[in-house]
């Protein structure tokens, strides 16, 4: 390959999406993904302050024109409100992960309920349950803190383990498309305009 040939930096991208609450909207969207060839990292959807619309939080990896054409697909779906890549902006993540560890050791020796409930603790996780040969654990945190403390518990052998995925969202709330919200939503209060409109919303 030519020295001076330009790449395209390979980046973890978060995106979210708001988008109306109605059944088959997730599928919509992940067969929108599969159809392309997109790879999902994360797929998360909840419900928000608004019980008319649903937020996803998708996580994907790839360079910037994968993005573009992630947000593209998206833009172009009927039930697709507003999509916000959260690159450039602060935010914060949370995944939540609960997992089951083995208390008596790989060699099924002496217990190790102390041992690994020292750890949790070194990482802000809570021991939620206590077996005579297990002990599971409850952490919250990005994908970073989440993976430290699996690297130190899997020698003690994890027995089961479940994520809910990556959740995000903007820091603060004085971005523009909030400011214009805030001001519609006193302006109808007052009397002297209409509601909010839902696409005016950004998701964070």
């Amino acid at each position: 390959m030519n020295e001076n040939t330009p790449q395209q930096l390979v980046m973890r991208h978060v995106i979210a999406a708001l988008v109306t609450n109605e059944p088959g909207v997730l599928a919509h969207v992940a067969g929108m993904f599969a159809a392309r060839g997109f790879n999902i990292d994360s797929l998360v959807v909840g419900r928000t302050e608004n019980p008319e619309l649903s937020r996803m939080t998708i996580v994907v990896t790839g360079d910037s024109a994968v993005l573009e054409q992630v947000r593209k697909q998206l833009q172009k779906l009927v039930p697709v409100v507003k999509v916000v890549d959260y690159q450039d902006a602060a935010y914060v993540e949370r995944d939540l992960m609960l997992v089951q560890v083995s208390s008596k050791g790989v060699g099924g020796d002496a217990d190790k309920r102390e041992e690994i409930a020292s750890l949790a603790q070194l990482f802000r996780a809570r021991v939620v349950d206590v077996a005579t040969d297990q002990i599971m654990i409850e952490v919250a945190g990005s994908e970073e803190k989440l993976e430290a403390l699996l690297k130190l518990i899997e020698p003690y052998g994890i027995v089961e383990l479940a994520r809910t995925g990556i959740i995000a969202m903007r820091r603060g709330n004085a971005s523009p498309f909030r400011k214009v919200a805030m001001a519609r939503a006193a302006a109808a209060e007052s009397g002297a305009g209409g509601g909010v409109d839902a696409a005016d919303l950004p998701p964070g």
